[in-house]
């Protein structure tokens, strides 16, 4: 199954996504804007270009496990998403995951305005594989 993570944010949201196989997460793009709606519909315009059959929505719990105002952002853009396109949008925890792209950028000596550019499509990938990985281990 085709599936595009989102790591939504203000003023860029990244996304990601795998192949049908489930196998490999993918850095796909990013959604630099700042209007709500006009970032779902662009959102849900890609999701319907690349034929994702379902989406994740990275999930920004507090350290303790408690939700607040960002979690809450992301869940309404999660809830909009949902209805726009009429496909499974599910939430998933997406603590730690831009320290985790930072980790791979810096392996990969990616600086710069090249980092600004690409970090939250690697933040994205990054909570995909995650779900991929929950996935995998529920069969």
């Amino acid at each position: 199954m085709k599936i595009l993570a989102v790591d939504y944010g203000d003023s860029r949201t990244g996304l990601a996504i795998c192949d049908a196989g489930e196998i490999i997460a993918s850095p796909l793009e990013t959604v630099v804007m700042r209007d709500f709606d006009k970032c779902a519909e662009r959102v849900a315009e890609i999701a319907r270009e690349k034929k994702a059959e379902m989406l994740i929505v990275g999930d920004p719990m507090n350290m303790n496990g408690t939700r607040g105002e960002r979690s809450e952002k992301c869940r309404m853009f999660a809830d909009k998403l949902r209805e726009i396109l009429g496909v499974e949008v599910h939430m998933w925890d997406e603590r730690s995951t831009t320290v985790t792209a930072i980790g791979y950028m810096n392996e990969m000596n990616v600086r710069g305005k090249k980092r600004k550019a690409v970090l939250d499509q690697a933040a994205a990938a990054v909570i995909l594989e995650s779900y991929l990985n929950f996935r995998r281990n529920q069969k």
